[in-house]
């Protein structure tokens, strides 16, 4: 039979002096729900190496791996993220330009 089921839930953020912390909820059947938080450096937004609407995204990537690297058990509750990693998810996730959606379509002449 496969993993138990795991359900992460993002619980919300707090921007705090050097980091913006992530908090999420960890949720097994039969378990008590658990907390865990990732932070990334305020730098990192600063520098533009991170968005900040990526950064729950980002984080749950992160405690996702903690936890399959754990047995979905892991000895910390809080992790940070690395300039690695964050450059990992850029390399990754690259954002395509967006097509303007409304684009006139070309008129057609009778002949």
């Amino acid at each position: 039979m496969g993993e138990p089921h795991i359900i992460v839930q993002f619980v919300g953020f707090e921007a705090k002096n050097l980091v913006r912390e992530y908090t999420f909820t960890v949720r097994e059947p039969a378990t008590e729900p658990r907390e865990y938080t990732v932070t990334i450096p305020n730098e990192a937004f600063n520098a533009r190496r991170v968005r900040y609407q990526d950064a729950p995204d980002i984080c749950s990537h992160k405690l996702h791996r903690e936890l399959a690297a754990s047995e979905n058990h892991p000895e910390k509750s809080h992790f940070r993220l690395s300039d690695t990693e964050l450059a990992d998810y850029a390399t990754t996730h690259t954002h395509k330009p967006l097509k303007y959606p409304y684009a006139p379509k070309p008129v057609e002449e009778d002949a």
